[in-house]
């Protein structure tokens, strides 16, 4: 047995209750980890309210979450090159809010002895979302000017590291301006307050009219039609998310007016591929060589999950929040 933050229902945070269910099973191809630290992911809180995102039930007690760092106890048949005690970060579909999950032997990776779990349970999601925004599918070059927004979540500040050390120009929006002070500590040249009015002509202004050559977009309903006239002549913008919670109705008339291109980021889609497995891999060896930095707004304990997902749902969280069994 073990306990867990499960809820039966979706919902708001209130509907997370902590109880005791069955240890997950080891099956062949699969790791059993022992989690020392939670990562709550954008999308674990789109599939607690059922927004988007959503997957049916695996059972009644249902067992939320992408990401998760701990300590293999078991392994499965068939898995070679793992081995109980060894320290790895995961990440799955559902599952990481509890004291065990079972994942498949490619959703893990080695945490270098200098890191420690809460570091390293934060890093594949929101630093591979971001890479995979900016340069797999965005195509983001050097010169070029990038405008992230929602900047002071857990992908947007990855993106302004990267971004800013492929020599681009970072412009972010965050909802405050003492957020947007904190921002520039980590790359980013320019912020927008997104609360203060039309992002747009803000953007606009500080490109001289000229736009930006690439929007990761994190926030989805009006933020993402708003990106579109924040665009240059060819301008991409790479969306990942809907931080906003509200519908994603999208008018494309400014995307054709510049010959830009939109782009669909759900980095789980691509958990199989070697390819995505090396690139996590090196941004956490990065992260380790101080290279990256994440940034860790508080930790909860697993069983005041529920209280977790209300502050990040009230906006008051700068980088990621923790849970700790």
């Amino acid at each position: 047995m073990m306990k867990a933050a499960v809820f039966y229902r979706p919902g708001p945070p209130a509907v997370l209750r902590y109880e005791e269910i069955a240890r997950p099973i080891c099956r062949s191809g699969e790791v059993l980890v022992r989690i020392a630290a939670i990562s709550i992911e954008g999308g674990d809180i789109f599939n607690r309210n059922d927004i988007a995102f959503a997957r049916p039930m695996e059972s009644p007690a249902h067992v939320v979450g992408y990401a998760a760092a701990g300590e293999i106890v078991e392994v499965g048949t068939g898995v070679q090159h793992l081995r109980a005690g060894q320290r790895v970060t995961t990440v799955g579909l559902n599952g990481s809010h509890a004291e065990y999950r079972a994942v498949p032997a490619h959703c893990t990776w080695i945490i270098p002895d200098q890191l420690d779990f809460a570091t390293a349970s934060a890093i594949p999601t929101a630093f591979a979302t971001a890479h995979e925004s900016l340069f797999e599918y965005g195509s983001l070059r050097a010169g070029e000017t990038v405008l992230v927004t929602g900047a002071a979540g857990g992908v947007g500040l990855a993106a302004i590291q990267l971004a800013k050390r492929a020599g681009a120009r970072v412009i972010g929006t965050a909802s405050t301006d003492d957020r947007l002070v904190r921002l520039m500590a980590y790359g980013m040249d320019a912020g927008v307050n997104s609360g203060s009015g039309t992002v747009a002509s803000a953007v606009m202004e500080l490109t001289e009219g000229r736009g930006v050559d690439l929007v990761v977009e994190a926030v989805g309903g009006r933020f993402l039609q708003e990106s579109l006239h924040c665009l240059a002549q060819r301008g991409r913008i790479s969306t990942l998310g809907i931080a906003s919670r509200e519908p994603m109705r999208v008018d494309v008339m400014p995307l054709l007016l510049v010959n830009g291109s939109m782009t669909g980021i759900y980095a789980p889609s691509d958990l199989a591929t070697p390819r995505f497995h090396g690139l996590v891999q090196s941004l956490i060896e990065q992260v380790a060589r101080n290279e990256l930095e994440v940034v860790i707004d508080r930790s909860f304990p697993l069983r005041d999950a529920a209280a977790a997902h209300a502050y990040i749902e009230d906006r008051q969280a700068f980088g990621r929040v923790l849970l700790i069994p």
